[in-house]
Parts: structure tokens; C-alpha cells; sequence
């Protein structure tokens, strides 16, 4: 899965975790959070699926509380065992009370999904004076004595595939009918995956001794549990849930009139995971999440200096210069607007260079960088798995966002692909506070195996039509719709089968202002004075080998660094400067005569200007900058990554510009010819530039100021 970005993802890890033996099987637990906040333990539901169903809520619910959650016996951490005593109702209670003993805490909130809302339930009965509240959400009540479950059935129909004999002979297709049935909103195939992908984590024989058997019931009735219940408790659930019908929670409301009752018009058994946004509000609204310590409010009619919240992503340095030119131009136009950066490093190195303001919250955010890192191989990542594969990442961002707005009312919210931003203000566009400006030179994931059906194509097409029904849906959203860019640079595809082309849609809903460099190609004619001012001697032909913002490129400025001597053999009079970036360290890189190892270059532009060749990775900001200096460059788009693959090369190719090579078709020997033949090359032919692209979204954003 390496380079397909597949691999395993995390947005935070534990503080602490470790196995326990309680009652005489393997509990696995995990500890998140400070460890002097107040307690939250996050319950166990049915062993179909673990711990990790909780992702979406853990990194958020950490900034305040000590955050504490385990597996039952059967799947996650915890023991594999097909003893259904290890499933048994009160003993699942005690679990929970023994990893809080040797967590040495006293008293806990709880939070319970499904199956183990009854768990919840069962705790705050047996100490209630170690229970402060309780959160139930899709309340399922535990399966005894269910009908034919360990009979032999004539057909497998719809539920009647939860049946033991259908587990042992057709696991795969029951996950997929019952993660189905879980996840009935439109959209879903993320959390589809998820659950299957846990739900293989365990067995149909061990699933089949946690359910359905009598030996299971708790001591005392569920009547008597829910009436033993002292401490506040908070009721959610959906509408639409086809696993366990929401009249179960408004029963429980009617039993306990006392209690609060939340209900999700619309959501199905699994909000926590498909309306993170929402349910990670209500909790900790309930459990006493503390208002910020520093906060302000203003009366609608003050006179008062504008502050602007600008979302930048971390995926390429360009995002960050253009950013700041538009920064820059919007100050024109507003002398007193105050902007505030949320960014996560590398952006923070080149907005702290150019004298920015960073958030204090941006610490919080989780490194997108260090993922798609994580998630690529040779020259290759798949860049839409690896974004679809962040989804709590981005739902870990999109929450410290929430934070920051809460603690200042901004004049406006400014997001250069702050896709988390974005996505998520379309799926609760209630919480939109202020003006909203989106920007993006990137429109319509295309998919790398093209085959007619392939699950590329699938998957592709669904998250771009969701996107396309959150537009029409709720246009207010997005005050502004950026293209970085012109129409004619969009690559003339559609969006998948039955989806509207790229270039049409975009028309209707985006203003191109055309590509935004972070100068004016104008004050970089004059590259003898450039070379000057930067320290290049006149008379040598520079080569630079760039990577960008990540250490993705790595193998490719080792190639390029192997094809060096090479080159230099022929041309003695060259000079190469390797700039490793910010995330790579330059020890890690070889050396040769006549080779400079750099480490990140600020305003790397301004080198690349008077570069006789550059060799660089197929992102677009730093090809971009080199048409705008209409410099000679060799570029690799990465593997399988559909932007650099199709769009950047669709506009590459437009402009004329650059030469295009395959990283694992090209040898050492090719690459040194390719760049011999590159070096110093005439450029007349590449289509002009317009600069002003920033004057031009200043204006668009000023507007709404």
C-alpha cells in the first residue's frame, strides 16, 4: 500500500496504552489527553467493530479531557476468544471499571455508541459516584434470544443474514450488507471501508458468541439498570437509523423524562462517524467543554479594525507565497485589515520569513505533510487515496478551525484549499459565522485506473458529485469561489460518468483570476542583476534540482543528483544547487564536485529566475514560477498523483512549457541527456504569462469586507 495511500493512518497517538487482564481476559486500552483534565472513557460497542470507530471524535475531545477508551474481548487490542463469557453483559461492565482503576481515575463521563450505550447504562447503575454524565448515541439495545440466529435458513435475505450459518460461509458479503445498512447516507464509502476493514480485524465465530445467547443478560433487567440511573445523560440519535430504530431512544426518553434527547434528522446509526461535526458539539457542550480563556465580542455597530482568519494548505509552498501575495494586496486595499494565519509547518516557515501573524491554535493542527509522506512510495503517491484515507485528519483540523472562530469573531474566513474547511461548512453550513472565500487551482479528482467500472473511477466520481450537490445545495456557503487560474487552463474532462465537464461546471461557479505568483516576473528580466544581488557568477550555467515543501521527492533529487557528475563531465562550466526543502534534511543527500546541498532557500523563486535548468518535482507552484520567468525546466510528475499526472501537465502543456518526464522510465544516463539538451534552452516559445492575479483576488475578496 506504500505510494498508494492506503497506508494506516493516525491523527493522534496515545499518551499511554497497554493490555490489562479483568476477570480473566485481555483488555487493550488507550489513553489520550492531559492527564490532569477531566475523564472521558469512550465505550466499547458490538465487537464487529474497535476502538478505531472512535477516530473522529478522540483528537477533538483530547483538547479538553483525559480521554480513555477500550476493546471487549474479541476484536481491537483486546483478546481473540470465542468464550462467550467474555461478552457477558455485567462483565462488560466491569471492564470498564477495571481500566479505570488502574488508571488510578475516580470518576469519568461516559460516551457509548450503540451496543455500548447499554454498557453506559450498566456502569452508572452499578457506582453511580464514579459517573458524572453519559452520552448515548444510536442507543441499541443488546441481542439475547434473536430468532433463528443459530438456525439454518432456506435463504439470506436483507437481515436475515445475520445469521451464523451466512457469517461462517459468507462474512464478506454480510459486512457488506450490514456496513450498508449502517451508513445509509449518500456519500459514505469511506466509513463503508472503515467498518469492513474492522470488521476483518475479528472472526464469525467469535462475532457469533458475543451475541444472541441468553448467558449474556446482565443481572439485573434493562428496565432496572435505566431506573437505577442518577447522573445526567444525553440522548442522540438519527431519523433514518436502519440498524437500530430511533423509537429505542424514544422510549428511553419516555421512561427518563429527566433526560436530554437530541434527534438527527436524517442521520442513520453512525453519526459520530458520518456528523462528526455535530456530535463532537453536542458532547462536549454536555460534558462542560471550557469556554476559551481569552475572548472577545463585538457590538454589530463599533467601529472596529477588520481581522481576517486565512486557512492555507501545507500541500506545497506554493499555497503559502501565493497566499501571501494576495495577503499583501488585500492590505492595499485595506490598510487596517489584520490577517491571522491557521497553518501548519512547512507553510509556518515561509509565513514566519515573510513577518505573519500564526494563529496560536495552528500548534494543534494535525501535519497533513507528515501523512503524505507517510503515504508515498518511489516517485509515486496516489494522491487521492492518501486524501480520502486523511479523512480524520482533516475532521482533527477542521475542529481546532471551529476553536479559533470561537474565540474571535473574524470579518472574514479565507481558505486556499482548506478542503476540511470547506467540506465540513457544507455539511453543517449553520456554523458559517462570516463571509467565506474558497480558492483553488485544483477542480475534479480523476481517476488513475481509468477502466470503465474500476473502483478508481467509482470513488472518483462519488466525491466529486458530492461536492457538485453541496454547491447546488447550499450556494451561500462559498461568498467567493477563487480558480487560480484561467478557464482555459482546466483540463477538458468531466467529473466522472454522468457528471458535468470540469471546465463548464467551473465557469458557472468559480472567478478565474489567472495563476498567482508571489512577484512580478517583470522585476526578474534582468538576470545579470539578480545573479548579483543573489551571489551567481555570470559566467556559470546554474542548475537547480528542487523537491518542494515535502520529502516526497526524495528518490527524485537523488536521481537527479546521481545524474550530476554526468552532466558536469560535459558542461564544467555548470554549477548545481540541490535544495533539499524544509522537511528534508541535506546530510541525507550525496555529494559531488561542483554540487551545493541547500538547505530550505526562502523565496526560492528568486533563485529559479536565473536558473539556466531547473529539475523539479510536477507540482504546480514551483513549475508555474519557472513559465513566469520562462526558465528551462525538467519535470517529474509523481505516480498515480492525478493533479501532477493530468491537470499540472494539462496546464504545463497549454503554456508551452517545461519537459515532461516519467521518474521510473528515466535512467541516470537519460536524465543527464535530457538535461544537457535542456540546459540553457530557448524559451520564446512558452505562452505569456498575465501577471496580477493576486490584485485580482484581492479585489474579489475585498468586496465582501
Amino acid at each position: 500500500n506504500i505510494g498508494r495511500g492506503l497506508i494506516p493512518v493516525r491523527s493522534l497517538e496515545p499518551r499511554r496504552s497497554g493490555q490489562l487482564k479483568i476477570r480473566g481476559f485481555q483488555i487493550g486500552y488507550k489513553e489520550f489527553g492531559r492527564p490532569d483534565a477531566p475523564a472521558v472513557l469512550l465505550l466499547p460497542p458490538w465487537q464487529i467493530v474497535h476502538h478505531r470507530h472512535w477516530k473522529m471524535q478522540v483528537p477533538y475531545l483530547s483538547l479538553f479531557f483525559r480521554v480513555i477508551l477500550f476493546d471487549a474481548p474479541g476484536n481491537g487490542d483486546s483478546e481473540r476468544t470465542t468464550d462467550p463469557a467474555a461478552s457477558e453483559f455485567d462483565r462488560l461492565v466491569a471492564y470498564g471499571f477495571g481500566v479505570l482503576d488502574h488508571l488510578n481515575i475516580n470518576q469519568t463521563s461516559l460516551v457509548g455508541f450503540s451496543r455500548g450505550c447499554s454498557f453506559g447504562l450498566g456502569m452508572a447503575a452499578h457506582t453511580p459516584e464514579r459517573i458524572s454524565r453519559l452520552v448515548t448515541i444510536s442507543y441499541a439495545p443488546p441481542h439475547y434470544d434473536k430468532a433463528n440466529f443459530w438456525d439454518p435458513r432456506r435463504s439470506y435475505q436483507g437481515w436475515e443474514k445475520r445469521n451464523v450459518h451466512y457469517w461462517r460461509n459468507h462474512y464478506r458479503d454480510f459486512l457488506d450488507f450490514f456496513f450498508a445498512q449502517m451508513f445509509i447516507e449518500p456519500h459514505s464509502t469511506k466509513q463503508i471501508d472503515d467498518g469492513i476493514g474492522w470488521a476483518e480485524a475479528t472472526t464469525p465465530d467469535i462475532l457469533a458468541n458475543t451475541t444472541n445467547l441468553p448467558s449474556l443478560k446482565p443481572k439485573l433487567s434493562l428496565d432496572d439498570i435505566i431506573a437505577a440511573v442518577s447522573c445526567p445523560v444525553l440522548i442522540i440519535h438519527g431519523t433514518d437509523d436502519q440498524q437500530s430504530s430511533s423509537t429505542h431512544s424514544q422510549n428511553l426518553a419516555k421512561v427518563r423524562p429527566d433526560w436530554e434527547f437530541v434527534t438527527l434528522e436524517g442521520s442513520g446509526h453512525a453519526p459520530h462517524l458520518r456528523d462528526p461535526v455535530k456530535i463532537n458539539m453536542e458532547i462536549a457542550q454536555f460534558l462542560g467543554v471550557p469556554q476559551p480563556n481569552r475572548r472577545t465580542w463585538r457590538r454589530s455597530m463599533s467601529r472596529r479594525t477588520p481581522k481576517a482568519l486565512f486557512v492555507c494548505s501545507p500541500i506545497g509552498l506554493g499555497h503559502a507565497q501565493r497566499d501571501i501575495a494576495i495577503a499583501n494586496e488585500l492590505r492595499r486595499l485595506a490598510p487596517e485589515l489584520h490577517i491571522e494565519w491557521l497553518a501548519q509547518h512547512p507553510v509556518t516557515k515561509v509565513l514566519e520569513a515573510n513577518g505573519e501573524i500564526i494563529h496560536p491554535l495552528s500548534e494543534l493542527l494535525v501535519s497533513e505533510s507528515a501523512h503524505w509522506e507517510r503515504s508515498a512510495g518511489e516517485h509515486q503517491l496516489h494522491c487521492f487515496y492518501a486524501w480520502r484515507n486523511m479523512d480524520e485528519i482533516l475532521l482533527a483540523n477542521f475542529m481546532v478551525f471551529l476553536e479559533a472562530v470561537r474565540e474571535t469573531p473574524y470579518d472574514i474566513w479565507i481558505g486556499d484549499e482548506a478542503w476540511e474547511v470547506d467540506y465540513y461548512l457544507h455539511e453543517n453550513p449553520a456554523i458559517k459565522t462570516a463571509p467565506y472565500v474558497f480558492l483553488t487551482d485544483f477542480l475534479g479528482w480523476l481517476p488513475i485506473d481509468r477502466t470503465p467500472g474500476s473502483r478508481d473511477v467509482f470513488l472518483t466520481t462519488d466525491y466529486n458529485a458530492e461536492m457538485i450537490e453541496h454547491i447546488a445545495r447550499y450556494p451561500r456557503v462559498r461568498d467567493r469561489a477563487i480558480y487560480i487560474g484561467d478557464y482555459d487552463d482546466l483540463i477538458p474532462e468531466s467529473f466522472g460518468p454522468g457528471l458535468p465537464l470540469i471546465p463548464d461546471w467551473t465557469r458557472e461557479h468559480f472567478e478565474a483570476v489567472g495563476y498567482i505568483t508571489p512577484f512580478d516576473p517583470a522585476d526578474y528580466a534582468d538576470t545579470q542583476a539578480v545573479r548579483d544581488r543573489l551571489g551567481y557568477a555570470s559566467d556559470e550555467a546554474l542548475v537547480f534540482l528542487t523537491i518542494g515543501g515535502t520529502d516526497i521527492g526524495e528518490f527524485m533529487l537523488r536521481k537527479a543528483i546521481d545524474a550530476w557528475p554526468l552532466i558536469h563531465q560535459a558542461r564544467p562550466d555548470a554549477r548545481c544547487i540541490a535544495v533539499a526543502g524544509p522537511r528534508l534534511a541535506p546530510e541525507r543527500l550525496p555529494r559531488h564536485p561542483g554540487l551545493d546541498v541547500r538547505p530550505y532557500l526562502h523565496n526560492l523563486y528568486e533563485h529559479l529566475a536565473v536558473a539556466d535548468l531547473a529539475v523539479v518535482q510536477g507540482g504546480l507552484g514551483t513549475t508555474m514560477e519557472l513559465v513566469a520567468n520562462r526558465r528551462p525546466f525538467i519535470y517529474f510528475p509523481l505516480k498515480d498523483h492525478c493533479e501532477q499526472v493530468y491537470h499540472v501537465a494539462y496546464r504545463l502543456d497549454h503554456y508551452r512549457a517545461g519537459r515532461r518526464l516519467n521518474y521510473h522510465q528515466t535512467g541516470v544516463e537519460a536524465l543527464a541527456e535530457a538535461a544537457l539538451t535542456t540546459l540553457g534552452a530557448d524559451t520564446g516559445g512558452y505562452r505569456p504569462y498575465d501577471p496580477g492575479g493576486a490584485a485580482r483576488a484581492a479585489k474579489l475578496i475585498a468586496e465582501l469586507l
